[in-house]
């Protein structure tokens, strides 16, 4: 195998190692979701290191989460912090002095934690912030590993070590509003505004039936009595 073959080889096999290490990546499933909804996200978690499990990651919420609620995972131990608000904000009549500022995942002792060639999804409930459709919101994350490494998912988009995001969609009331529930009554009021019309046509046809019905009727009786004065004659 000459040069230039042995350096096509290794340009292409490095093409494809860039995929395989960009999806092992801390992220946030679903990637999208509506503003101002109740939703449920998953932080996913591979181990990415072939000598050592995750341990704890910790992630940190953007601004505008008051509160988050995380689904049980058998040998972790899940920590909610909260971090003062510099202003107050009243919201359904409640006044909310603070936010959640990070979720911790811990693996308990004993634990294995997340093994080489595994990934964990840890369950969280939140309500998301009324922002516009579009909006970008980043959840940095550092990942530990048994040993002590840690790797620090707070970059941008295209770092090597990118920071989740999940981007807002228009909120479920505007969504609907967008396809209309309103649309709805008039197609209704068009099926009625028909079904009238079609009573009027059926209407019509049963008085022009009973017309020719007694016309028919008058014309056999002239009939009858017509051959009756022919015999009598």
């Amino acid at each position: 195998m000459n040069r230039t073959t042995i350096a096509a080889t290794l340009a292409l096999a490095a093409t494809l190692a860039v995929p395989a290490a960009a999806g092992a990546h801390v992220t946030l499933q679903p990637p999208e979701a509506p503003a101002g909804g109740f939703v449920r996200l998953d932080v996913r978690v591979p181990s990415e290191r072939d000598d050592a499990p995750t341990r704890k990651i910790v992630v940190q919420l953007p601004a505008g989460f008051a509160a988050a609620r995380y689904e049980p995972v058998p040998g972790w131990n899940i920590a909610v912090a909260m971090r003062k608000l510099a202003t107050p904000v009243t919201s359904e009549g409640e006044t909310q002095t603070e936010e959640v500022d990070t979720i911790t995942f811990a693996a308990g002792r004993g634990a294995d934690g997340i093994e080489p060639g595994q990934f964990q999804d840890f369950g969280i409930s939140v309500r998301m912030p009324e922002r516009a459709a579009g909006t970008k919101l980043t959840f940095k994350a550092l990942q530990t590993y048994a040993g002590g490494e840690i790797v620090r998912w707070i970059g941008g988009p295209d770092a090597d070590e990118p920071a989740p995001q999940v981007t807002l969609t228009a909120a479920a009331d505007e969504t609907a509003a967008a396809h209309g529930n309103g649309a709805q009554p008039t197609a209704v009021a068009a099926t009625n505004e028909g079904d009238q019309e079609d009573d009027g046509d059926g209407d019509g046809l049963a008085v022009t039936a009973l017309i020719v019905g007694g016309l028919g009727l008058l014309a056999g009786l002239a009939a009858l009595l017509t051959a009756r004065r022919a015999r009598a004659a």
